[in-house]
């Protein structure tokens, strides 16, 4: 195994350059392996989950769901504040910024973009959730695409460009999870399920990131400084991907439903209308019929 770190390490540094000397012996960063294994473990559940609980009844999962989400709101929470702090103390540039020229606050960013990481492998129980409850519609291409891409991405990001204009994308998707996992958290709890009105607004939200993200990348492009062209293309192209099955997820959830619903109330009206006709002129002919008999 060990020669193998060393020669997947000897591939990446000729290909990527030289990594960034201030993440040496992080956990999980000295060696590409561990990341990828345990994407092709998250994917090996994701195929082999449901078919073992085929044939078994679901788990509740109620309370560990609770402690879950909780734990990630406020992971999140913790997150997007040091982000927001790091990037005001390090006066970062909203055009471009690169990733040597914020001081003190750099390390910082670098620290809470560790965590975004490692949440990042936190978040594979998600799926996890979803087989043990067997809510597989819920494992859709958009889910398993999301999840396992991240982990992979981020670890790149950790090691090549861990701050600078790396900051924005993770800033925003923080203050998102914020809303998303408090969310399912507070939806484990069947009382307050009636409550819960801004699921479509979060999927809005996420939109929205993902168009702010091309945006402020594109930015880097324009007005370059010393960050590295390559990544910023790369993160415009996979932000383009994301809003294209988000957009699809959309239009399937919400869209659908809502029309779907709007012809159900139509056809509700519609038999109520030809009931109160039919029995009218039922009536109607009764009538008719008993004046017959009395002449």
């Amino acid at each position: 195994m060990e020669s193998l770190d060393k020669t997947i390490n000897s591939y990446l540094d000729v290909w990527f350059g030289p990594r960034d000397p201030r993440v040496k012996g992080w956990l999980l960063l000295t060696n590409y392996m561990p990341t990828f294994v345990f994407s092709v473990l998250y994917l090996l559940i994701v195929w082999l989950g449901p078919k073992y609980m085929r044939n078994r009844q679901p788990f509740s999962c109620r309370g560990i769901l609770v402690i879950y989400n909780l734990g990630l709101t406020l992971l999140s929470l913790y997150m997007f504040y040091e982000l927001v702090t790091g990037v005001w103390e390090g006066g970062y540039s909203f055009f471009c910024q690169d990733t040597h020229s914020g001081g003190e606050a750099d390390m910082k960013i670098i620290r809470v973009l560790w965590w975004y990481y490692f949440s990042k492998l936190i978040e594979f129980m998600d799926t996890i959730f979803f087989i043990l409850r067997k809510n597989n519609h819920q494992i859709t291409v958009l889910h398993v695409y999301h999840h396992a891409t991240m982990l992979n991405i981020w670890w790149f990001v950790m090691n090549w460009v861990p701050c600078g204009h790396s900051y924005f994308g993770a800033t925003l998707n923080s203050f998102i999870h914020v809303l998303m996992y408090s969310y399912y958290g507070l939806s484990a709890v069947p009382s307050m399920r009636p409550y819960l009105w801004w699921k479509k607004y979060i999927t809005q939200g996420q939109l929205i990131q993902f168009v702010l993200t091309i945006f402020q990348t594109s930015c880097g492009v324009v007005w370059p400084c010393r960050f590295p062209m390559g990544w910023l293309y790369f993160q415009i192209g996979y932000m383009i991907s994301l809003i294209i099955l988000f957009t699809n997820f959309y239009i399937q959830t919400y869209n659908k439903k809502a029309t779907s619903r709007r012809k159900e109330y139509q056809n509700g009206s519609t038999a109520a209308v030809n009931g109160y006709i039919n029995s009218f002129s039922f009536l109607e002919n009764n009538v008719k019929q008993r004046k017959q008999r009395k002449d």
